[in-house]
Parts: C-alpha cells; sequence; structure tokens
C-alpha cells in the first residue's frame, strides 16, 4: 500500500467498504429489507434497487417464514440479542439456498432493526451432508463386511472341526482296526506312524477351527474365551499376561460377544506387533449395567495423533465398538505404553 493510499482510507466512505465486502450485510425492519449490499442482494438473485423493500415473505420459503420472524421478534427483544445460525432463502430463480447469518439489534434511523451478515453456504452444507451419508455408508459397508465375515469364519470352523474331523478321526480307528490285525512287523510299523500322523492332523484341525472361532464364545463364556486366548498368545510371543475379572458368568449377545472378543484379539496382535512389551494386563469387569474391557502393556507406546495412529487395525476396533453401542478409547505416548479401554451397555 502506498503512502497516498493510506492517507485516503480513513476518508473512505464506510458505505463503500460495506459495498465492497464479499460477505452479504442487511438490514430488516418493520418485516422488510431496508437495507442491503450487492453481495447480499446477489445471494437471492436481485439488484440492491430490487432487494431493498421486499418483504421476507418474497425471500423466505413459505414453510420456514414464521421461524425467521420468530427469531428476528427475538433479537429486537434482546432475548437474544444477537443469533448465529443457518437460514435458508429463496433465490429468484425459485432454488432454495442455505445463507449462514450473524444478526444483532441495532438502531437505524432511529427505529429498532435487525443487521445481518450472511454467507452463502448452499454448496459447502451439501457436500457435508454428502460426506455424511458417504461416511454412514461405509460404516454400514464395514459392519456388513464384519458380520459376513464372522458368519463365514463360524461355519468354517463347524465344516473344519466336524466333517474334516470326523473323516479324520474314521481314518485313525481303521488304521488302528489294521494295526491289530497286522501280522507283518513293517506293517505294524507303517500304521503306528499312519495313526501317528492323523492325530496330528486332528489336533492341527481343531487348532485351526479354534482360530476360526473359539468355541468358548459358543459354549462357555466370554471371560473364557479371553484366558484362552492370553494363555495362547504368551505361549506364541512370550509376553508374560495377567487377567483380573470378576464377570466369570457374564454371557452377552452373540453378536456384542463376537465384537468384544475381535476387539480384544486385534488389541493382542498390535501388542505382539508393535510394543516389544514383556507383560500384559487384562481387566474385565461389568459396572453399572455396562462391560468394560482394559488392556494395558508396557511396551514403547505410540503417538495416536501421529500419521500412522489411524491404521486399520485401530478403526476396524472403534467400528466394532460402535456398531454395539460402545466407545473405544487408546492412550498411549512413546515410552509410556499403551492402554486400551472399550465400554459397551450390556443388552
Amino acid at each position: 500500500m502506498t503512502d497516498l493510499e493510506r492517507e485516503s482510507l480513513p476518508d473512505m466512505p464506510f458505505h463503500t467498504i460495506v459495498e465492497q465486502m464479499v460477505a452479504g450485510i442487511y438490514v430488516i425492519q418493520d418485516d422488510r429489507f431496508a437495507y442491503c449490499n450487492a453481495t447480499w442482494a446477489g445471494i437471492i438473485g436481485y439488484t440492491v434497487q430490487e432487494a431493498i423493500g421486499m418483504s421476507l415473505a418474497q425471500v423466505v420459503p413459505a414453510d420456514f417464514l414464521e421461524v425467521v420472524r420468530s427469531r428476528i421478534r427475538a433479537r429486537l427483544s434482546g432475548d437474544p440479542p444477537s443469533m448465529h445460525f443457518i437460514t435458508r432463502g429463496l433465490h429468484r430463480n425459485g432454488q432454495v439456498r442455505l445463507i449462514e447469518v450473524h444478526g444483532s439489534r441495532i438502531l437505524y434511523r432511529g427505529h429498532p432493526a435487525v443487521m445481518g451478515v450472511g454467507v452463502d453456504v448452499t454448496e459447502r452444507v451439501h457436500n457435508e451432508e454428502e460426506l455424511k451419508r458417504s461416511r454412514e455408508q461405509l460404516q454400514a459397508l464395514a459392519a456388513y463386511t464384519a458380520n459376513k465375515l464372522e458368519e463365514q469364519r463360524l461355519a468354517m470352523a463347524r465344516d473344519i472341526h466336524d466333517v474334516l474331523g470326523g473323516m479324520l478321526t474314521s481314518i485313525k480307528m481303521d488304521a488302528t482296526r489294521i494295526q491289530r490285525r497286522a501280522e507283518n512287523p513293517e506293517l505294524q510299523s507303517l500304521t503306528q506312524g499312519l495313526i501317528a500322523l492323523t492325530q496330528q492332523t486332528i489336533d492341527t484341525v481343531k487348532q485351526i477351527s479354534e482360530a476360526l472361532r473359539p468355541s468358548a464364545l459358543d459354549h462357555l463364556d466370554l471371560s473364557v474365551a479371553l484366558a484362552n486366548e492370553l494363555h495362547a498368545f504368551t505361549r506364541r510371543s512370550g509376553v508374560q499376561h495377567v487377567l483380573d475379572t470378576d464377570a466369570k458368568t457374564l454371557r452377552l449377545l452373540p453378536r456384542h460377544t463376537t465384537a468384544v472378543y475381535r476387539i480384544f484379539q486385534e488389541g493382542l496382535t498390535n501388542v505382539s506387533r508393535h510394543s516389544k512389551a514383556r507383560n500384559v494386563g487384562v481387566t474385565l469387569r461389568v459396572e453399572d449395567l455396562q462391560l468394560r474391557l482394559e488392556l494395558h502393556d508396557d511396551g514403547c507406546g505410540f503417538d495416536p495423533a501421529a500419521p500412522g495412529g489411524s491404521a486399520l487395525g485401530l478403526l476396524s476396533m472403534r467400528e466394532r465398538a460402535r456398531e454395539i453401542g460402545g466407545e473405544l478409547q487408546i492412550r498411549s505416548a512413546p515410552g509410556q505404553g499403551t492402554r486400551l479401554s472399550l465400554r459397551a451397555p450390556l443388552h
């Protein structure tokens, strides 16, 4: 800005500044627009000359007119003297525009009036609504996918355990009968090896079936399933564990049980992959008709706000918690371990 511009700025007429603003300025008095700048007139599709003197009924949809009038009356009465909200305006072409306004009570030419600043936010609001719909659709898709995956796991676990396990058991029984009748030492040795291999296969089938869908989830209760998973986790990783629970007879809805167990399982997976922990503690409680599950480790921790803090595993856990009406919190810091807390209603 030049010295000449600085010197002339204080003398610039106030209405010139208002007319150059990118926000719409208006004054409503006696249910009509007593003043507006070009930006406000453009928002509703008119020139300034056309807009001044127009009634509210001409620029507000009929089904929203009383709402606008009540808000104006509230500001004129001073309760409250100022408001900030999104209103609906009627464009000259008949389209409804969404306008964010901030209006306040003033005296205009000696009489009470409402002066406001308005910005057309139609596109922004529509984009936000579309983003919200997309997010809801993604959440529904994630829930559908998770449920279908659990159904497939359950079906596969049953088929592996019942069908394949039954076939292997029959093979073992036949091999045992052959061994008993065989007189040839070589044949006895071969059948003995076949029996041992079949038993190893049966044990492997059981492990695969349990990995797909722990039988404790369906036949016992959640605390037993967590205890079994913790013992297996310690055998695999060497990380020591402590389970503290007073909910040994806790039975939840099958969908809730599965969600809690998968969140817990994913938490253990993160401990083994990333934390470098030596110990992990798990607490399972029932408080005020809510299930509380906490998992904490003494590992390296991480910064949840850092890039990568919203990894797919964490997003999956949060989505499972949301699906059952629960809330998942993850607290961590570098060098201070990680604490995962889940709260969910029992019913």
